[in-house]
Parts: structure tokens; C-alpha cells; sequence
């Protein structure tokens, strides 16, 4: 099986992604956070910082792109492919309102048209394998049907599916039906996404699609990095592997110099998640949360690890 790690904007930048690789691995594929390119520029300078090539080395990574205009696709895929990267992804399932209501990401669905128009450019023009990672629809499940069989004109690398429509957000359970039907009509390669948050859910869904080759996780394995090895059959790391790991990711957000509130604010973003490993930490979650320079922060983070289990696991 193979274990894709999923793309989250503002968390899985290349400073996460080093040292989850150093620390843990387990991870056939990164997919960056989207590069949303326009009429301007490829990448913006902190979009291309994450898929610069030195800050990459020897990390299995798949840039991802968000857009709905051919040619600014195009065109960030090839200096994608210049700087040395062999597949893109295409982002269809993002279903932020900020996003879809400029019709990108999941919003590009509702333009079936213009959507089999832009696929037919892009698969024409490159030279690139491409990857699409996608919603089921907007407001019906019905939707993707019709999805499907735009999907089975291209020979795309795999298809991605996260099997919820745009208006569910990440909300309720994935609708497994919809899924059910790209297992029964897809001609391209599959790939599952979706509420895969412990070993336990993946040996469920493993056992009722053992024939899908591959699943990307997101929040379940940022909330327990070590959840790739666990599906793997190894155990869940230690605290002490826990912590150098967390140090790793910190020391990497402070070479970016932009001084110690910055880097507060990235790890706090990152303890959404990582809180969900402690059930019985609230007092010193909140001590975190509460911290106002990296001193008092690590000195929160280790009283926790000192004085709580370990026990809890991601509960969307």
C-alpha cells in the first residue's frame, strides 16, 4: 500500500515536511500546499521557497496547483518540471469559499464544460504526468457521474478522491457510495482520501477496498505523525521521538528570521493537532496557547509530554 501524505495549506510546508521525513517517513508522497499561480507569476516567494529543490532533498514531493486557467497551469507546471519534478497534482477539492467562489478548487467542478476544456489543455500540452486530487461534486453526489467519465478521457497519473462534495466541507462521513462508484467506473488509477485518523480506520477501510493501492492521509497524521508507520504495523512513537520531531519543525520555522512571534504562531497552528494526542492536557494546552515567546512555549510543551499520556488520537 501506499501512503500519501495530503497537502494542508499553512501546515505541510517543507519545514514540516523535513522533519516528519527525518523523524518518521513512511510517506510514498508529499503533496505540497497549492501554488496558485496568475497572470503575474508561477509562485509566489514563499510558495516557491516550499518547492525550491534544496529545501526538498531526497523527500518524495508532488507540487500541487490551483487554478482554472490553462495556460497559468501550464506554464507553472513546465518551471515545476525545469527544477526537476516528474508528476503535478491538480487541485479540485479544495472547498474554502475563498477559493471555490472564484471558481478553483472544488468550485472548478460546477463548470463541467470549461473543466473538460481545461483537462484537455493541459493533458494535451505537457509532457508531465498530472495527478488530480478531487471532490465528488457541489451539492449532489449525482454530480460525479458526470465527473467520472470527464476523468476517464485522460491518462492521468492517479485520481485522487476526497468523497465528500464542496458544501460538506470536512463535516460528516465521507459518502462511500460516490467512492463505490469510481471503484466500479474509473479507468484511471484510484487513490482514497478521507477520515483516515488511526491504524484502526485504515484496517477497516483496507478490508473493504483491498484492491486500492494507495490512500493519502492528512489531519489524522498531523495530529500523530506517527500514524504512516502505525498503518505500517510499527508502534506509536515515543515521547522523547515526539519531542525531537516538535524541535525539529520549531528550529526550522526560526531560520526564516521573522522573529519569535511569527514562529509562535506556526506551532501554535500546528498544536490544533498535536493537542488531540493528550486528552487530559487542557491546563497545559492552554499554557501553551497563552505563551508569548519560545522560552515560556517550550517550557509548556514540556511539562505536557513530562506529565500526560499519550493516548489520544484525531477526532474531526
Amino acid at each position: 500500500m501506499k501512503l500519501y501524505f495530503a497537502p494542508m495549506e499553512g501546515i505541510t510546508s517543507y519545514i514540516f515536511r523535513n522533519a516528519h521525513h527525518r523523524y518518521f517517513g513512511g510517506i510514498d508522497k508529499y503533496f505540497t500546499p497549492f501554488l496558485a499561480p496568475n497572470q503575474a507569476h508561477c509562485f509566489m516567494p514563499r510558495e516557491k521557497r516550499d518547492v525550491l529543490p534544496e529545501h526538498n532533498e531526497g523527500i518524495p514531493v508532488v507540487p500541487q496547483i490551483l487554478t482554472n486557467n490553462p495556460e497559468h497551469f501550464i506554464k507553472t507546471a513546465k518551471a515545476l518540471k525545469d527544477m526537476g519534478y516528474g508528476e503535478v497534482n491538480l487541485n479540485v477539492g479544495c472547498p474554502s469559499g475563498t477559493v471555490t467562489a472564484k471558481k478553483r478548487g472544488a468550485g472548478f467542478l460546477s463548470e463541467p464544460d470549461q473543466f473538460d476544456d481545461f483537462l484537455d489543455r493541459i493533458f494535451t500540452e505537457l509532457d508531465v504526468e498530472i495527478s488530480v486530487k478531487t471532490r465528488i461534486g457541489i451539492e449532489d453526489p449525482e454530480e460525479f457521474e458526470q465527473l467520472l467519465e470527464i476523468y476517464n478521457d485522460y491518462p492521468m497519473k492517479e485520481l485522487i478522491v476526497h468523497p465528500r462534495l464542496q458544501k460538506d466541507y470536512y463535516k460528516g462521513k465521507p459518502r462511500m457510495a460516490s467512492f463505490d462508484l469510481a471503484v466500479e467506473k474509473s479507468i484511471n488509477v484510484l487513490c482514497y482520501n478521507g477520515n483516515l485518523f488511526s491504524a484502526k480506520d485504515y484496517e477497516n477501510w483496507h478490508q473493504n477496498y483491498p484492491q486500492i493501492p494507495a490512500v493519502m492521509i492528512g489531519r489524522g497524521a498531523v495530529s500523530d505523525p506517527s500514524l504512516p508507520l502505525q498503518i505500517r504495523g510499527e508502534k506509536r512513537m515515543s515521547k522523547e521521538r515526539f519531542l525531537l520531531f516538535h524541535q525539529a519543525v520549531c528550529e526550522g520555522y526560526q531560520t526564516w528570521n521573522c522573529g519569535d512571534r511569527n514562529v509562535l504562531f506556526k506551532m501554535k497552528e500546528l498544536w490544533f493537532y498535536f493537542g488531540m494526542m493528550f486528552p487530559e492536557g487542557k491546563k497545559y494546552l492552554k499554557k501553551i496557547k497563552k505563551s508569548q515567546n519560545l522560552k515560556d512555549y517550550m517550557s509548556a510543551v514540556e511539562s505536557l509530554v513530562k506529565q500526560c499520556d499519550m493516548t489520544g488520537q484525531g477526532n474531526f
